[in-house]
């Protein structure tokens, strides 16, 4: 059995799960927004064990004694509650994913992708800027500060030519990575509201969305001339072969980041270098299935099924 822990009608768990039963593989989807009111989660501590129940979307119970691996894909921690008084909406938030996380900590023993640990840690923007350049990337100088000199001496060094991002970022508004104007011009209280990040801009017109699977890559070109390609895809997007020395590059990255997967996005400079701008540790891929005829259900699909089996 392969389950899927995510959030409710999340596009890349339903199609994931679609492939994997058209071949015959059990697989299971736990919705964790939809645990209140229902009878979701049962866990007992018996003669040294602990029982764990689930009662997934098909509405069939699994014992996650039966789960060989787990697609920690992206779990909701807010309950959407239906039926509850809205001042109790806080407890039940917090008992739900208290619950969750301590079920599957204490009764599961098999192949995390990724682990819930790894995939908190590995999202932090700082961790991933270190590990990447100990391991030969290439990194924009990059600040992350409230304070406007910080900045000013940013943009003198990298020639006027800045980009500023979200540290985290919200879910809506999607915030779009963009050019900084001049930060002479910003008076202080603005940059004092709170961190942000600031990069020297990386030229070049080609970005390379990096899916690294296990011990398998496959990317997709992105050519643009925009800052962040996400605001247009109807530019080119086509497949790129991963160069071997590029994937172990990245895998190394991961492997020291505790990741099974990670959506890495890299940017091409002029001279053919690859620089390291993040990794998802959950990213989106299936956008890339029509762009640029890559099967990524599929070759997510193997990926799963190896590691449920790899528990074995």
């Amino acid at each position: 059995m392969i389950l899927i822990v995510t959030g409710k009608d999340d596009l890349h768990a339903l199609m994931v799960q679609r492939e994997l039963h058209a071949r015959g593989q059990p697989c299971a989807l736990f919705e964790t927004d939809l645990i209140a009111n229902s009878p979701a989660i049962s866990w007992r501590f018996d003669s040294g064990r602990a029982l764990v129940s689930l009662r997934c979307r098909d509405g069939d119970p699994i014992d996650l004694a039966d789960v060989g691996a787990i697609w920690w894909r992206r779990p909701q921690p807010k309950q959407q509650h239906a039926a509850t008084p809205g001042e109790h909406h806080a407890l039940i938030d917090v008992e739900c994913r208290g619950t969750m996380m301590g079920m599957f900590s204490a009764g599961f023993d098999g192949t995390w992708v990724s682990s819930p640990a790894a995939t908190v840690r590995a999202a932090d923007k700082f961790l991933q800027l270190a590990v990447a350049s100990r391991h030969g990337f290439r990194v924009p100088r990059t600040v992350v500060t409230q304070r406007r000199q910080d900045v000013l001496d940013l943009y003198r060094a990298a020639n006027g030519r800045v980009i500023v991002k979200p540290v985290v970022g919200v879910a809506e508004p999607l915030l779009f990575t963009r050019f900084l104007d001049d930060p002479a011009a910003i008076d202080e209280a603005s940059f004092a509201a709170c961190p942000a990040v600031y990069q020297e801009y990386i030229p070049g017109c080609r970005h390379i969305r990096l899916n690294c699977f296990g011990e398998r890559s496959w990317a997709a070109a992105i050519d643009t001339d925009a800052l962040d390609w996400r605001a247009d895809l109807s530019v080119p997007v086509t497949a790129w072969d991963v160069p071997a020395a590029l994937h172990a590059q990245v895998r190394q990255v991961l492997d020291a980041l505790d990741l099974k997967m990670g959506i890495v996005d890299l940017k091409q400079a002029p001279n053919g270098e690859f620089v390291w701008l993040e990794v998802n540790p959950q990213g989106q891929f299936l956008f890339l299935e029509p762009l640029a005829g890559l099967p990524m259900t599929r070759h997510f699909a193997d990926f799963l099924v190896e590691a449920g089996a790899a528990r074995h």
